[in-house]
């Protein structure tokens, strides 16, 4: 019997990161690499970002088999890759820098100092062909065209000075077919910062060359004060006169009990609670003028509302199926010439934006069911999709997609449009947060310089000493219990992680205000509007004077019970959070004020059986 050849462990560790990069789909050179194998059926993927121009990186990694044609990371997040220097100078400096808390006047923000018209902050448009063109032709102009848009846009501004934005052209394709296959454009944005999502060459585009209609959706409303609902909705109607303003919220009435609660869906997890699918029909109603008839719409609503009103029972139990269409790549890059609206009497409304403003979950809210899947990840819609509301209202769900602006980088990372699990450095962020909430009120930290003290004496002059970035991830950390795998020192990357998280759900809310709330916020306080966006909000006139109250504290810190409770809210990396548990809902439990959680009980219901 011949002799085994000497198999290392030193080997054996290569072949299995050999292993996992493979089930990854991890890029590499060999004959059996990622690169290799991504088009074995024959049909052409180009590699359509800007690497030649700036260093990028691709994020949010799928999966896919050795054997598959299609690449699933073929719509990932593109975005410039931050250097190693920029890395470190934020590491050092959230150890340094003492956070101050600024003033109200600061957060205000105008729409032209985030898309300036003279910096180049466009996006890129397709450009213009026929049916005689071959796909490859048509491919070959629209990268084209695209680098030049690129350079263009490098060259009107400074390095470093322009935010994080989508560079995967793969991406803006799918942006090309939904505007053009679409009759009205619902563009959604976060309430809490609605002019860092609204690029006016994005509305100047679709009511000029497309002339087609806009509605703007301010959703998430319930995660907003009401009076600074009102004053968004009237900053943005007199910059955009003609502009068709909803307000739009999926779980009205389910606010956070608590900072680390994790779901507001744990009562039930229901779509047709939603507050602002009649305001959408309004809307839809004017600007089609009876060209369309929308009356099942109407009549799907009402429906809605009243099997909701009957014992709770959900609209989607025995309701009529919902028609999904499928549209082939091909059928896509050869897109519909035509410019009739409302063809065949259908209107199909797209609904476009950011990462993570609730574009899915508008759509879901819409059916009163759901037909998509929603994360708090960016990029979880890889694929545009298009679903039949009634036999004449369709819908169209677009990934969504980072357009360059000159907001700031860590203003950008709190409004969700990165993937926190992807940050290296997320501690400026942190402090950039801090600076603008009452981070200590709402979080009851300790600072690391009193953790020696007696657990009695931890609380005393926290609020005298000087705070950074780090400090207050060290504390979090050490409140929260995350300590490193080895050496169990505290993990403040971690720590930094859950805190951003918090703030991206609204349980540790930032809101930014329009220029001159401040001046006018008695005004804006008692606006006649108000009872209005409360009543959306699924609140009472009484929570809204508490919220009115609370405006400046953004919250109220839990209870130690309840922090036992929610012990482990956070910990989830990327999952679907809004979907997990769906349908399911959870018993009122009554538990006395002195309840002691059980620390196996962190596993789910019916987990280990």
């Amino acid at each position: 019997m011949p002799r085994k050849k000497p198999f290392s462990n030193k080997q054996k560790k290569k072949q299995l990161q050999v292993k996992r990069d493979r089930k990854r789909g991890d890029t590499g050179s060999g004959p059996n690499s990622r690169n290799a194998s991504v088009e074995r059926g024959g049909e052409r993927q180009s590699d359509t970002s800007d690497s030649e121009t700036t260093d990028v990186r691709r994020i949010n990694q799928q999966p896919s088999g050795r054997e598959s044609r299609h690449d699933p990371n073929r719509f990932r997040l593109h975005f410039e890759r931050e250097s190693k220097e920029d890395v470190e100078k934020g590491k050092k400096l959230a150890r340094e820098k003492v956070l101050q808390p600024i003033s109200d006047k600061e957060l205000e923000i105008n729409i032209d100092d985030i898309f300036p018209s003279d910096k180049g902050l466009g996006f890129p448009q397709r450009p213009a062909w026929s049916y005689e063109m071959t796909r490859e032709n048509l491919l070959r102009k629209e990268e084209k065209s695209y680098r030049e848009y690129l350079d263009n846009l490098h060259a009107k501004n400074a390095p470093g000075s322009l935010s994080h934005f989508e560079h995967n052209l793969e991406t803006w394709r799918q942006l090309w077919r939904v505007l053009e296959m679409s009759d009205i454009i619902l563009l959604i944005v976060d309430i809490r910062h609605p002019v860092l999502q609204f690029p006016p060459t994005v509305y100047h585009y679709i009511t000029g060359d497309l002339q087609k209609q806009v509605i703007l959706v301010l959703n998430k409303a319930d995660l907003c004060p009401p009076p600074l609902v009102i004053a968004w909705k009237h900053y943005l109607t007199s910059q955009f006169p003609h502009l068709h303003i909803v307000c739009f919220t999926s779980h009205p009435g389910q606010p956070y009990s608590t900072v680390l609660q994790k779901k507001r869906m744990r009562k039930k997890a229901d779509w047709s609670h939603a507050g602002g699918p009649l305001d959408i029909l309004k809307a839809c109603q004017e600007i089609t003028a009876g060209r369309v008839d929308l009356s099942s719409w109407e009549q799907k609503i009402k429906r809605d509302a009243v099997a909701e009103q009957l014992d709770g029972e959900r609209p989607d139990e025995g309701a009529e199926s919902v028609l999904m269409e499928h549209h082939t790549d091909r059928a896509m890059d050869m897109g519909n010439l035509s410019q009739e609206l409302y063809k065949d009497g259908v209107l199909t409304l797209g609904c476009i934006g950011f990462p993570n403003v609730g574009k899915s979950s508008v759509l879901n809210s819409l059916v009163a069911r759901k037909v998509v899947s929603v994360s708090r990840t960016p990029g979880h819609t890889k694929y545009f999709q298009t679903y039949y509301l009634t036999p004449t209202v369709k819908l169209c769900d677009c990934p969504g997609l980072v357009f360059p602006s000159l907001v700031n980088k860590q203003l950008q990372i709190l409004a969700g449009i990165y993937p926190v699990s992807q940050l290296q450095e997320p501690y400026s962020s942190v402090g950039y947060l801090c600076a603008r909430t009452p981070f200590l009120s709402v979080l009851k930290l300790r600072h690391p310089s009193l953790m020696d003290n007696k657990p009695h004496q931890r609380n005393e002059g926290s609020e005298s000493l000087d705070w950074t970035a780090w400090d207050v991830c060290d504390a979090w950390a050490e409140r929260r219990g995350y300590k490193t795998a080895k050496a169990a020192r505290n993990d403040v990357y971690r720590a930094a992680n859950s805190l951003l998280r918090l703030a991206i759900d609204g349980r540790l809310c930032l809101c930014l205000r329009p220029p001159g709330y401040s001046c006018l916020r008695e005004h804006w306080e008692n606006h006649p509007d108000l009872s209005e966006i409360i009543a959306l909000q699924g609140r009472t006139a009484a929570e809204g004077d508490v919220d009115r109250d609370d405006d400046d504290d953004d919250g109220e810190s839990s209870t130690e019970p309840e922090e036992e409770r929610d012990r482990d809210a956070d910990d989830d990396e990327d999952g679907d959070d809004e979907d997990e548990g769906h349908g399911q809902p959870r018993q009122k439990e009554d538990k006395p004020s002195g309840f002691t959680v059980n620390m196996y009980n962190v596993l789910r219901e019916n987990e280990c059986e």
